[in-house]
C-alpha cells in the first residue's frame, strides 16, 4: 500500500473471456498485466493507465487424483482452496507462502518460497506441467522434459511471457495434519545462523524472527523455529486432524478480540517505541519459554504456516503510508557479515525495521533466479511521507551492501529495484535471454507491467 496506480480491470472466467480481452487489447493497443491474490508487496500487477486482469475467478479444480497427489487447477485457485480441497485424503501444497490467499497462478508467476526452500526448493520445483496463452491467444504446454527453456521462463517470469491457464502440480503426501515444532532463542545473528545450519537435516521446515534493535554483542538476536512432519502413526488421531474443521484459525484471541480488529491496535505499536518494544518482549518472551536449547510442541499446518492470516486486514495497520519489504539474498558465506552490515546500516540511518524474517535457500534453474545457497532476510519498512525519502535512500545503500556480498532479490516483494541493480545481479546475458523469449513469445509486447517497465524495460 505504498504505492498505487489506477488501471481497467477485467475479470474473466472462461478462456473465451479471457481470449475477447486479449484480443481487445491487441485492437486498441492496450498493455496487460495480472493480478491474482494480490499479495504482491510491490507493483508486480500493476499497469498504470492500461489493463489489469484479475484472474481470481480461473479458480476451478479441473482434474484431481488422491492416490498419486496429482492436481490440475486453473490459475485463480488459491492455498487456501487448494489445501482445503487435498487435506482429507492425506495431501498438502509442498511449498507455501506465508498467507494462504496466494494464487497458484501468482506462486508460479513469482516462483515463490516457503520455510523449506532449502529441502523442497521453490514453488515451481513442484509444477510438473503448465498450460500458457500467449497475447495472441494460441495455447502452448510446457514441462521441463519437452520445453525447458519456457518452463524455466515462465515460472519466475512474473507474467511477461502469457497467462498461465491450467498448471498441474504434485502435492506432498502427509500423515497428520500436526507437525512438531520446536522454538530457539539465539543470542546473537552468529548463533542464529548457526540453529538453522545445525538442522537442515532433521528439519523440513525452518524460519527464524530477528531483533533489528538488538545492537553490540546482541545484533541480530532473535527466534529460530523448526518443524517436521509426524510419521506414520506417531498422530493418534489423524483421521480428526486431516479434516478443514481442525485447521480452521479462531476467529478471535482469547474468545474475546475480533481478529478482524487486531490491525487497529497493531497501529500504536508500528513506530520506534513500540517496534522496539515489542521486539524486546518477543526475544524476552522466547529466552523465557524456549530457551537456547528450545521447546517442542504440536502445531497446525495452518496455525505454522499462514501466519499472515492470523490478523486479517493487517497491511492497514501501515496507512497512510503503507510498508515496503526490503528482502535479500546472501550465499552462506558471506550471509552473516552481510546482514551484520544491513542491521547496522538501518539503525545508523535511525529506520529500523519493525519485522525480519530469516530463511534458508539453495539455487534454482529458473531464468529469473533469486536462490542462492545461503539466506534471505526480509525487512517490513513503514513508510511515512516525511521519511520516505530517507527510506529510498537507504533502500539504495542497501543494494550495494548485498551486490557486494553476491546476493540477489525477489521481484514478488520488491518495489525500490533499479534497472542497474538488476543487471548486476542477474546480468546482461540472462536478461537479453529473457527479452529474447518474450519476443518469441510476446512479440508485440502486449504484456506488461509496472513492474517490467520499472526493472527491464
Amino acid at each position: 500500500m505504498a504505492s498505487s496506480s489506477n488501471a481497467y480491470v477485467y475479470r474473466p472466467s472462461t478462456l473465451k473471456d479471457l481470449r475477447g480481452i486479449l484480443d481487445l487489447a491487441g485492437k486498441n493497443g492496450r498493455t496487460i498485466a495480472f493480478r491474482g491474490g494480490g499479495n504482491s508487496y510491490g507493483d508486480a500487477f500493476g499497469n498504470r493507465e492500461e489493463i489489469v486482469l484479475d484472474l481470481s475467478r480461473l479458480n476451478r479444480i479441473l482434474e484431481w487424483d488422491p492416490t498419486a497427489g496429482i492436481i490440475r487447477v486453473e490459475p485463480g485457485v488459491t492455498i487456501d482452496q487448494l489445501w482445503r480441497y487435498v487435506l482429507p485424503d492425506g495431501w498438502w501444497p509442498p511449498v507455501v507462502t506465508g498467507t494462504a490467499l496466494t494464487t497458484v497462478g501468482g506462486c508460479a508467476g513469482m516462483n515463490t518460497h516457503g520455510k523449506n526452500g532449502w529441502k523442497l526448493g521453490t514453488f515451481g520445483d513442484h509444477v510438473l506441467e503448465f498450460d500458457l496463452m500467449k497475447a495472441d491467444g494460441e495455447m502452448v504446454t510446457a514441462c521441463p522434459e519437452t520445453d525447458p527453456e519456457l518452463f524455466y521462463a515462465a515460472i519466475g517470469g512474473f507474467g511477461m511471457l502469457g497467462v498461465f491457464t491450467s498448471l498441474t502440480i504434485q502435492l506432498k503426501r502427509i500423515y497428520s495434519g500436526l507437525l512438531r515444532v520446536e522454538g530457539a532463542s539465539c543470542p546473537h545473528l552468529g548463533r542464529a545462523l548457526d540453529y538453522l545450519e545445525e538442522h537442515l537435516d532433521d528439519s523440513d521446515y525452518l524460519v527464524g524472527w530477528l531483533d533489528g534493535y538488538a545492537r553490540g554483542r546482541s545484533l541480530g538476536r532473535g527466534e529460530m523455529h523448526r518443524a517436521v512432519y509426524l510419521a506414520p502413526g506417531e498422530d493418534p488421531s489423524p483421521q480428526k486432524t486431516l479434516q478443514v474443521p481442525y485447521q480452521e484459525l479462531p476467529d478471535s484471541y482469547f474468545g474475546l478480540l475480533p481478529k478482524s480488529s487486531l490491525w487497529f491496535y497493531m497501529r500504536f505499536f508500528l513506530n520506534p517505541i513500540g517496534g522496539r518494544l515489542t521486539n524486546t518482549l518477543k526475544y524476552t518472551a522466547a529466552r523465557l519459554l524456549s530457551g537456547e536449547k528450545g521447546r517442542p510442541y504440536t502445531q497446525s499446518h495452518v496455525a505454522f504456516h499462514f501466519l499472515l492470516d492470523y490478523v486479517p486486514g493487517w497491511k492497514r495497520a501501515y496507512l497512510p503510508g503503507g510498508l515496503i519489504q526490503y528482502q535479500s539474498f546472501l550465499p552462506k558465506e558471506r550471509a552473516e557479515a552481510g546482514y551484520r552490515e544491513i542491521l547496522e546500516l538501518c539503525q545508523r540511518r535511525g529506520l529500523v525495521n519493525y519485522l525480519s524474517v530469516l530463511k534458508r535457500h539453495v539455487p534454482d534453474k529458473y531464468l529469473i533466479s533469486y536462490g542462492v545457497d545461503g539466506y534471505s532476510l526480509a525487512m517490513d519498512f513503514k513508510v511515512t511521507r516525511r521519511g520516505r525519502p530517507d527510506l529510498v535512500r537507504m533502500t539504495r545503500e542497501l543494494d550495494e551492501i548485498v551486490l557486494r556480498h553476491d546476493g540477489r532479490f525477489y521481484l514478488a516483494k520488491d518495489s525500490v529495484l533499479r534497472p542497474e541493480v538488476a543487471r548486476r545481479y542477474l546480468g546482461e546475458e540472462t536478461i537479453a535471454r529473457f527479452k529474447a523469449l518474450k519476443a518469441v513469445y510476446d512479440p508485440a509486447a502486449r504484456f506488461q507491467s509496472d513492474l517490467w517497465r520499472r526493472v527491464f524495460s
